[in-house]
């Protein structure tokens, strides 16, 4: 898990690169952690150049619907406009997953209304907040209880 504390009035999208290079998954049988994930879904906004160029680099698969405007300029562009975005129906039906834990996230009062001043301390309550919903849907818990 990864996560960045922005002000307020910053978009979601221009900050993805950052997101994504915080992540460190580490593997069970030791050696370095991994840090480029299987998969990356997110909406329209996610759809600008720098961050499909990005994830075109890594190799990252994503599935980012293109926005009508962009699809129109690409097509007018011909040839030179590039292929159409591949883009999997049924795997971004399960983004609404990453929506809702956002707004069960935001269920907890401290998060919802930043209480805190400081970045650092409004990091940590989010991440006490994310952990103790991890542990409320984690499975391996649920089976050992």
């Amino acid at each position: 898990m990864a996560l960045l504390i922005t002000p307020g009035q910053w978009g979601d999208a221009p900050q993805m690169i950052e997101v994504l290079d915080r992540i460190r998954v580490p593997r069970p049988l030791g050696g370095r952690p991994r840090t480029r994930p299987d998969h990356v879904s997110g909406d329209k906004a996610y759809s600008s150049r720098r961050n499909r160029r990005y994830l075109r680099r890594r190799d990252i698969k994503h599935t980012i619907p293109e926005p009508k405007d962009q699809r129109a300029n690409r097509q007018r562009r011909g040839s030179r406009g590039g292929r159409p975005a591949g883009f999997d129906k049924a795997i971004y039906k399960r983004r609404n997953e990453v929506e809702r834990t956002i707004n069960r996230l935001k269920n907890f009062r401290a998060v919802a209304t930043r209480y805190d001043k400081r970045a650092y301390v409004f990091h940590g309550t989010v991440t006490v907040a994310a952990i103790r919903l991890w542990l409320q849907t984690s499975p391996v818990l649920h089976a050992s209880l």
